[in-house]
């Protein structure tokens, strides 16, 4: 059995056990919370705008666009796989059909990449947006819109690199404290 065998075998398994009128009505919204990432960059922005959590603010914005740079320019472009609606004509969509590659899901890296920021900086809100970020995640399997093996690896990467922006540390003589420089950083 190859690894799309696999993917088509669990997604059909979802929409044969799982699908029913209740999370018919429910994924649909809970995968447009995470179009375009703007939950997760909202939060983001909240976060840096508020001097107790900017740090976190800040290494979620970076991590944010480097993910997206990595999935949304190089990965998904090069290896261009056809999402999983493409190629079963049975497959019925309850949103938009998306138009761009599959793999990996750009929506759960970047719900990941938010997520693991969270966690990593010990934030208190990390439960919930674990949990927001699974779902996120199922909502895309349940919609037939990504494979399970893109699915894990928007996991993968989303959380790579927020653990690479969140621990590799850059000269910290030369970085503002919590962000903001201080007069006593710009004199050295």
């Amino acid at each position: 059995m190859t690894i799309t065998q696999i993917d088509f075998s669990i997604l059909d398994w979802i929409q044969n056990t799982l699908k029913n009128s209740l999370l018919d009505a429910v994924m649909p919204v809970i995968t447009h919370l995470g179009d375009g990432g703007f939950i997760w960059i909202l939060t983001a922005l909240i976060f840096t705008a508020i001097p107790r959590t900017r740090k976190t603010g800040i290494l979620m914005i970076i991590s944010l666009a480097a993910g997206a740079v990595a999935y949304q320019f190089i990965l998904k472009p090069v290896i261009a796989r056809p999402r999983p609606f493409t190629q079963n004509p049975a497959a019925v969509l309850l949103i938009k059909p998306p138009s761009d590659f599959s793999f990996p899901s750009g929506h759960t890296a970047c719900a990941f990449s938010a997520a693991a920021v969270l966690f990593f900086r010990r934030n208190r809100l990390w439960i919930p947006a674990v949990i927001l970020a699974a779902s996120i995640a199922f909502s895309r399997l349940y919609l037939y819109v990504h494979f399970p093996t893109d699915v894990l690896a928007g996991i993968i990467i989303g959380t790579g690199v927020s653990a690479a922006v969140c621990f590799i540390k850059p000269n910290s003589k030369n970085m503002p404290k919590n962000g903001v420089q201080t007069k006593k950083d710009k004199n050295g």
